[in-house]
């Protein structure tokens, strides 16, 4: 069974062919699946722990100090001495992961004021609050790209079917729609998250919500001017007289050809998504104070120019991240050049 058409085998082609796009395509695929299993990397609980001839495993697991024989009901800090010293008692040992930090994980045992340079320990060094960079650049790159994807998503939903309906309805479809468009996107979007942000605190979903109701203004004009075209060839004239219905014609003559062009510019969506987080987290109008964010990792480099390692690490961070993007953009726009 030919899972894709002959068209769709040539793109893949083209695409595979731009080398630089294609590995970047395998690398940012490697980077999300480190980023989702962060827990697994960065951590300050134990993967694994042995006591008692008994495995717990408190990265998936609550457990108290109770369990391990000590006193308090309350869950251990897997890290202190003490706790260590209770465990070990009776034969045990614990598994940590390869950074013992979580993104939140405050290191006491520093010989120095934070931020302190990279060591054996923390290998990006710590932040101005003893926190662990490296595990904070783990956990802040999956906020941004799991933020992306989800942004460009629901983007490229409203904007394709908003695009489809103005294109192939044209008429006072199209002029209404048009005129909706001019007006929405002539609102300043950065006043009013500034605006809202003073009445409710800002999240993952508040972001994401605000966010997607301008966002989906980037695909319309392309899926438009797509339908526009196609309402205008003879088969779909020809599908329209047999009586097939607007909602068939659209999914199955004209949105496969608007999917060529649409598809080239979700990596650029992509990238502005992750430009915008990064940039309203920087301003304090992002996630929530506290939360793992390259913009809150550029924000502390620049109130901390003696720690350039700081604002070094996130350059870096968001320099692979939209550098891959872009090259994974530009393989799409070749493969689905209509001239190639």
């Amino acid at each position: 069974m030919q899972v894709l058409t002959a068209p769709s085998q040539r793109r893949w082609k083209r695409f595979k062919s731009n080398r630089r796009g294609w590995w970047s395509l395998w690398i940012l695929v490697a980077l999300l699946v480190l980023c989702l299993g962060g827990e697994l990397i960065a951590n300050d609980k134990p993967l694994l722990v042995s006591y008692k001839g008994s495995l717990y495993f408190p990265v998936v697991q609550r457990y108290t100090e109770r369990d391990f024989g000590g006193a308090l009901p309350f869950q251990p800090d897997y890290r202190d001495s003490h706790v260590r010293a209770l465990i070990e008692e009776q034969g045990g040992w614990l598994l940590f992961a390869p950074i013992a930090f979580s993104a939140e994980t405050v290191n006491y045992d520093l010989t120095r004021p934070s931020p302190t340079p990279p060591t054996r320990e923390n290998w990006l060094g710590t932040d101005d609050q003893a926190r662990d960079v490296l595990s904070r650049v783990i956990y802040g790159t999956r906020v941004s790209l799991l933020f992306a994807l989800a942004l460009t998503a629901v983007s490229a939903l409203v904007g394709i079917v908003a695009g489809a309906l103005q294109g192939f309805y044209a008429g006072w479809v199209d002029l209404l729609g048009q005129r909706l468009q001019e007006v929405w996107s002539g609102l300043p979007v950065l006043y009013m998250l500034i605006i809202l942000s003073g009445f409710v605190e800002p999240g993952f979903w508040w972001l994401l919500g605000i966010m997607a109701l301008f966002s989906w203004l980037n695909l319309v004009d392309v899926v438009r001017a797509e339908f526009l075209r196609g309402r205008n060839l003879e088969y779909v004239k020809a599908a329209t007289a047999l009586g097939v219905s607007d909602i068939h014609v659209m999914l199955r003559h004209i949105l496969p050809n608007a999917l060529n062009a649409t598809l080239t510019f979700l990596p650029f969506i992509l990238t502005g998504a992750i430009s915008t987080l990064t940039a309203l987290d920087f301003l304090g109008f992002g996630m929530p104070v506290g939360s793992a964010s390259l913009g809150e990792l550029i924000s502390q480099g620049k109130n901390n120019l003696q720690a350039p390692w700081l604002a070094l690490t996130a350059f870096f961070a968001l320099a692979l991240i939209l550098s891959l993007l872009v090259f994974i953009g530009e393989a799409c726009r070749d493969a689905f050049d209509p001239r190639a």
